[in-house]
């Protein structure tokens, strides 16, 4: 029998735009992506044609972003490549510290709102923990920590496939690192997630050996390695 849940990871931008963040997609024919100020991330079939990369082409427009995510497609050669990116995909294995979560993993984590927005991408700006967006927040929950009231770490919730959840958009400012903020943020979203009856997952890149490292402390297991790509339209 086939694992719904598990074959939801293998399109995880797509299965989200079909189904939880439906109101965040613009389409056109077969291709979908999200609206601009939200994600870069579009979506194509397993398999798509001529004319479904016409359709993609038409959604985003000329010389505009075909941000594929981890889709192991090819598009036409006239589309330019603009970025590649080793990465890995990993899955929470429901062990590890954040397996039992208490109250004192909460503490000091304060849930941001969209008055926080500005705070958020002045942290992302001097971090980069990867694609965020004015309103990449609309995607689900994000949790912060303040000290002296100035946000200096954060992380969210992301892509949304059936039964899954991905943490995304972990970061510390320079000057708070080395306090385990990163640490009780995931545990928190972790909490949260597998409180509504979901599965926690991320993505991280290859290279971040010592993000690699924290997550599996926090019990997720690498589940695949996946390639990610950009190319422009032409």
């Amino acid at each position: 029998m086939v694992n719904r849940e598990a074959v939801a990871l293998d399109d995880p931008v797509g299965e989200s735009l079909r189904g939880h963040h439906a109101r965040l997609a613009r389409r056109f024919g077969r291709a979908a992506g999200y609206l601009p100020d939200v994600a870069t991330f579009c979506a194509v079939s397993a398999d798509p044609d001529p004319a479904e990369w016409a359709d993609l082409a038409r959604l985003l427009g000329s010389g505009e972003l075909a941000d594929l995510f981890s889709r192991p497609v090819t598009p036409p050669p006239d589309w330019e490549p603009v970025f590649t990116l080793q990465g890995r995909r990993m899955t929470w294995s429901g062990t590890g510290p954040a397996a039992i979560p208490d109250a004192r993993t909460d503490a000091g984590v304060v849930e941001l709102g969209p008055e926080s927005v500005p705070e958020m991408l002045a942290l992302v700006e001097r971090t980069r923990p990867g694609p965020f967006r004015p309103r990449t927040p609309e995607l689900g929950t994000y949790l912060g920590i303040r000290d002296g009231g100035r946000l200096v770490a954060m992380a969210g919730e992301r892509l949304r496939p059936p039964g899954w959840t991905e943490i995304s958009a972990v970061c510390t400012a320079p000057e708070a690192r080395g306090r385990g903020h990163a640490l009780r943020l995931i545990g928190a979203l972790v909490a949260r997630v597998v409180k509504r009856g979901e599965r926690p997952f991320l993505h991280v890149a290859e290279a971040n050996t010592g993000a690699i490292a924290l997550y599996e402390r926090l019990g997720f297991t690498s589940r695949e390695h996946v390639t990610f790509r950009g190319f422009r339209v032409p």
